[in-house]
């Protein structure tokens, strides 16, 4: 005990603690850092038979402009369907959301001149895959906007579509990625 307010009494432990401190927030005043809950992703599949798309736009999502590293995530059930039953269908048969509510990205983005490639990890149906997507990113006083356009084998994530309604879904679909994070 004694020991201790000795070290006090030097400052020792004080100005390390102070230090460490005002490192802190110097390294966090110049990190941007910028969110959103309304981001939106969508997607596109086109098969012989019948079209399909859905929009999401509750997608959250979080973006640091020091580290440069991205994260999505989304609900399965909040993806939104033109026709009910496709909804149904999607939820219960494909994707399952009641066993794998959520969807998600984490990466680090990259530029390549006026383009933003992110890579990490694409995170769907309880399977992960790492991807690279390249997309625009695009910087304003306080917000960001991202865009990009991708797709997904079905079978990367061990989405299985039964052999009656195969000519209905395609076996690869478009991706899209709409979202304006603000300065938090």
């Amino acid at each position: 005990m004694s020991q201790i307010l000795v070290l006090f009494k030097n400052g020792q432990i004080v100005n390390k603690l102070i230090t460490f401190i005002l490192i802190f927030f110097v390294t966090n005043l110049y990190s941007q850092r910028f969110i959103t809950k309304s981001a939106e992703i969508s997607f596109f599949s086109e098969a012989p038979i019948e079209d399909i798309s859905a929009i999401n736009n509750k997608v959250s999502a979080v973006y640091d402009d020091e580290t440069m590293q991205l994260v999505f995530q989304l609900n399965i059930s909040d993806f939104i369907f033109p026709k009910p039953l496709m909804q149904e269908h999607f939820n219960e048969n494909y994707l399952e959301s009641d066993r794998f509510p959520k969807a998600s990205f984490s990466g680090n983005i990259g530029k390549l001149n006026k383009v933003s490639i992110a890579t990490g990890t694409l995170k769907i149906h309880g399977e992960s895959n790492e991807v690279e997507v390249k997309g625009t990113l695009v910087e304003s006083n306080d917000s960001i906007m991202i865009d990009a356009t991708f797709t997904i084998q079905l079978k990367d994530y061990k989405i299985k579509i039964p052999k009656i309604v195969m000519y209905n879904i395609a076996e690869e679909i478009e991706v899209t990625i709409k979202a304006k994070l603000k300065e938090i």
